[in-house]
């Protein structure tokens, strides 16, 4: 698996940043607020943009630690926060709230009036990291 350098990690803040300014709306101060939130709970995060294509030109930001933790997408009603392993996560507050059926994701779909337990998801999002290096120490 390839690391991130440094240019490609900035390269992607920056990306994520236009995404964010150029929403202009409830969704790019959630994005923002999430990412935030995110960086607090683990200052080691690697952010990146994926996913990239004719019909998603901004593509996808995603935070990870020893893999993938979680993605966030932006729609034309609600931002979805999508946890690579989030059915092996537990979540005692609840955050889930989409692909509850899913056999390995969760995601969180957050609304206009929607609000977010921020010390809730900096849980979640450690438990994901948790995972990810107890996967990693597995190999």
């Amino acid at each position: 698996m390839m690391k991130a350098t440094p240019q490609d990690t900035g390269d992607a803040a920056r990306r994520i940043d236009a995404r964010i300014d150029e929403l202009r709306d409830w969704r790019g101060d959630m994005l923002s607020r999430v990412r935030a939130l995110i960086h607090q709970a683990d200052p080691d995060v690697v952010e990146a943009v994926k996913w990239v294509k004719p019909t998603n030109p901004h593509g996808v930001p995603t935070w990870s630690h020893d893999g993938l933790v979680c993605t966030g997408e932006v729609y034309k009603a609600y931002v979805k926060l999508t946890f690579a392993h989030g059915a092996s996560l537990a979540d005692p507050d609840g955050l889930f709230n989409a692909s509850l059926d899913g056999g390995t994701r969760r995601a969180i779909d957050i609304r206009e009036r929607d609000t977010l337990d921020g010390p809730a998801f900096k849980a979640l999002f450690r438990a994901g990291v948790a995972f990810n290096a107890g996967r990693k120490s597995r190999r």
